[in-house]
Order: C-alpha cells, then structure tokens, then sequence
C-alpha cells in the first residue's frame, strides 16, 4: 500500500514532481477545460476536505471495501483484457495499471479510483460480455487517460460524495460536489478522446458510449445509433438542461459532438497517419468549439 500523506495540498505538491512526465503527455490531448479547473480544485478548500477523507478512508478500508470479490486481470485471469491494458498502457505511454473485474458492480460501468500512485480500473462484470474487445480497448483506454491525467483522486472523492448512504454527509458535502461535478464533466471528454487514441475508430467509440448509456446489448442491437443520438438531443431543452448542472458525465449527444470535434483535429489525424489535404482543427479551436458545445447556462 502506498504512503500517502493525507493533508491535501502536501499530497499535491509531492505528487506534481512524479507525474509531470505522465501529464505531460496528457496535456497533448486533454480538454483545456480540464486542465484549467482541475488546477482551481487544488485551491477550493471544501473540495480539499472531501479528498483528505477520501484519500485516509480509501486506505483504511475503502479499497479492499469496494473490491470485495473482483478478479485482478494478469495473464492467466482475463488475459484478452490483460492485453488490451497493456495496448492502451503503451499508446498512452503510461505504465500499465491494476484492473479488476467486478462481479458486484452488476451494470455497464468502469471505476477509477485510488491515489495518484495506487490507481486501479474496476471493470463491472456485464462489459466482458456485453462489449466487443475494440469498445473495451476505448473504455480500458478512457481509464488509462484519468490515471495519466491525474482524475483519480477526485474522481474517488466524487465517488463518495455521490454514493455516501448518509444524507446527512451528502448534503453537507454539496459544495464540494458541485465543483467536482463541473470538472468532472470536462474531465469526461478528456477521458474520451483518450479512448479514441487507443481504438483509433470513431464508430467503435460511439457504439461503446451508446451501449454503456442503455445498459443493454440486447436493446443497442435494436438502436440507430444516430437518430438515437438525435432524439436524445432534442429530448434536452428547456428546464432539462440544468439537470446537468447536477451531473458528472456531460449528455450523450454532447460528449458524441465533442469527441467528433477531436478526431477532426490535425493532432488527431496525425496520430492515425491521416492528415490529408485539408487542415484539421487546432487543439485550441477543438477546446473552443466543446466549450461552447459543453455550456449549460447561456
């Protein structure tokens, strides 16, 4: 288990210096959003109270709590995700990191949590039978870019304030949620562009993005994925829109739109060696067009 000291802004600090080559890495892709609220967090202290707990009740007894039963994929257990890990691990050119496979998470689901030094991917067992191994390599891809972008403690802090049985606790946690519910949605779209790196396919992001919205194969067999996306679309105007202030995923058809932005960029193209004549978007464009794309109150 790794040492980690619990005052928040100690923990910060130590950790820039050991992941500055991982982020920035990250940095090539991430949404600026991201990044830019992600470095506000550091200073809102609400927000460094509710990670100090997580991070000294994560290490106490939450880790081997949420676990339970999981299965650690290595070469023996799950070898097929074993791989895929380790593709995603060496596009991403992060070291490759501890998986499991959940059989108590019952849905369509995938966990990040941890420390920024003890991170670990937790597969809900339903995604070893429901998705294709090209949509898992997105969503094992996905997690890789929260570890390499340093989500995972504030996505564990997320985590517990969103799933704390304690109302009590929940609501005096508003605050910080709130504010972790704003990075997390921008959090989200550089969790998918890093996806897209791994799979290099647009159509099998979005079918993977579908399917874990719907929760079924069965049902997804059934669905035009765009006009599944449109009717989504049209579903959320008027008073529905500031549901999503509360959210910590940005609405289907918005993290769609934006991961279409991405791949119409020139970083993007050249990557997957397909630049073409025409000149791709710039990072900067890409960030602007999604942050408009991303505005809840207009």
């Amino acid at each position: 288990m790794a040492d980690v000291d619990l005052s928040f802004p100690r923990y910060v600090a130590a950790r820039k210096g050991a992941a500055s080559a991982r982020a920035r890495e990250g940095a090539h892709y991430a949404y600026g959003a991201d990044l830019k609220i992600r470095s506000a967090l550091e200073k809102v202290r609400p927000v460094g109270i509710s990670v100090e707990a997580t991070l000294r009740f994560w290490q106490s007894v939450g880790k081997n709590r949420f676990l339970g039963s999981a299965v650690r994929v290595s070469e023996r257990q799950f070898p097929k995700i074993h791989a895929l890990v380790q593709r995603c691990a060496e596009v991403l050119q992060v070291p490759a990191p501890t998986v499991y496979v959940a059989p108590q998470i019952v849905t369509l689901t995938v966990r990040t949590l941890g420390t920024t030094d003890d991170a670990m991917i937790a597969l809900g067992s339903p995604m070893v039978d429901h998705l294709t191994e090209n949509e898992l390599l997105f969503v094992i891809g996905r997690e890789c870019g929260h570890i390499q972008n340093g989500h995972t403690v504030y996505l564990t802090a997320l985590h517990y304030l969103t799933t704390a049985a304690n109302l009590v606790i929940r609501f005096a946690a508003q605050p910080a949620a709130l504010a972790l519910n704003s990075w997390s949605r921008r959090a989200e779209v550089t969790a998918d562009r890093a996806g897209l790196l791994c799979v290099r396919d647009l159509d099998v992001a979005t079918a993977a993005m579908v399917k874990m919205s719907v929760g079924s194969q069965r049902l997804f067999s059934n669905i035009d994925v765009n006009d599944y996306i449109q009717q989504l679309d049209e579903a959320q105007g008027g008073r529905g829109r500031f549901h999503e202030l509360f959210a910590t995923v940005p609405y289907l058809p918005k993290r769609v739109q934006a991961l279409r932005l991405f791949a119409q960029t020139t970083y993007f193209r050249s990557v997957i060696n397909a630049v073409g004549d025409q000149p791709g978007l710039s990072k900067e464009e890409c960030d602007a067009r999604v942050a408009d794309l991303l505005a809840v109150l207009r």
